[in-house]
């Protein structure tokens, strides 16, 4: 069984007595150990024994004296994966590091560990330091990090070729723009396409947008409707969703602008008198029509209440600070997050009270 995690073959004599891994990406750490139960089903072995901990609900005492334990079940191979949360002390005690230490130059044959710390960790942190002073013939120590670009590609269709499917580039690029890089969520939506193309052998950028495009325009229409009540606490739990799910900040900042875009086109076609508001509305909000009724109405007031409430130079000003935000995080390494987050406060203070003045300077 290859492993996509180590760039190599799993075999059955070349298990490791452990493997700890540490990142943000913990979703490769729970492949690894599915490749390592595939790895180990052949025609003469189809036994195996998984046993998970998480440190806080258990020691590493408990889990090491387990360990020790012959199972009264017994099987040809046992797998003990131990996630360590983000938030759980770093650091090893002394009598924590000696158990450890007795039991790896001693571990039992045909036992691995998988240990997974959920969240980036300093280098010079004594847990990862503990780690990696092991040979690397006994412990493999790797980063979790999210995949970029063509890693990101090349996992999907490792996933899929597993499966005798594959996908067009177009697929893989849109699907990784509405997913984001978080490959749980994006593991999830490859099998679900995968289901709804049944028999066909390729998924195309028309599959992508039938079975996973909807989610993208439900939060997309949840974040201006929260911009449109001048909703900051809604307004910041959208965004904070889409950062967690790893949404690029290039996206999330376009369909921030986008909204503003949509009152700057709306206020001009209102001026230039080319469209009634049902036409314009019709335009920029397609996903409501009439037909919804009283929620139609609602949506319908509270968007023009907001074309008219802002005047054309604020408009303007917002666009430019949205552009400052967009130069900064990629010339200066600035947080899109913290950017976004005093923007929208601003902006939502500003709804409140009534007074549009956009602050000079920003």
């Amino acid at each position: 069984m290859y492993s996509f995690l180590l760039n190599k073959e799993i075999k059955e004599e070349n298990l490791l007595p452990c493997y700890f891994f540490y990142g943000e990406e913990t979703f490769l750490a729970d492949q690894f150990i599915q490749e390592i139960k595939e790895a180990l089903i052949s025609p003469d072995n189809q036994e195996y024994e998984l046993e998970k901990f998480s440190l806080g609900e258990s020691t590493w005492v408990e889990i090491i004296d387990l360990a020790r334990t012959i199972p009264v079940f017994f099987s040809p191979w046992r797998i003990i994966s131990v996630e360590i949360p983000e938030e759980k002390k770093e650091n090893l005690s002394s009598n924590e590091k000696k158990i450890l230490k007795d039991y790896f130059f001693s571990s039992l044959a045909k036992t691995t560990f998988v240990i997974t710390y959920c969240g980036r960790i300093r280098k010079s942190e004594s847990l990862l330091k503990f780690f990696t002073s092991f040979p690397p013939s006994m412990v493999c120590v790797k980063e979790l990090k999210p995949l970029q670009a063509k890693s990101l590609y090349a996992w999907m269709d490792r996933k899929l070729s597993l499966e005798g499917k594959s996908a067009t580039l177009e697929a893989k690029r849109r699907l990784a723009e509405i997913k984001g890089k978080s490959l749980r969520s994006l593991d999830n939506e490859l099998e679900k396409l995968m289901t709804f193309i049944d028999e066909k052998k390729v998924i195309e950028l028309d599959d992508v947008n039938q079975v996973s495009g909807w989610a993208r325009t439900f939060v997309e229409w949840e974040f201006s409707s929260s911009l449109e009540k001048a909703n900051f606490k809604q307004s910041l739990m959208v965004l904070n969703n889409l950062f967690k799910e790893g949404v690029r900040s290039e996206y999330i900042l376009g369909i921030t602008a986008n909204f503003f875009r949509d009152i700057f086109l709306a206020k001009l076609w209102l001026k230039e008198k080319n469209k009634d508001r049902k036409e314009i509305f019709r335009e920029l909000r397609p996903h409501i029509t009439e037909k919804f009724g009283g929620f139609y109405r609602t949506k319908f007031m509270e968007f023009f209440s907001l074309v008219e409430s802002i005047p054309q130079k604020e408009l303007n000003r917002i666009l430019e600070e949205l552009k400052k935000i967009d130069f900064s995080v990629k010339t200066s390494g600035a947080s899109c997050q913290i950017l976004l987050e005093s923007f929208l406060f601003d902006f939502c203070c500003l709804r409140k009270e009534g007074k549009f003045i956009w602050k000079e300077g920003y």
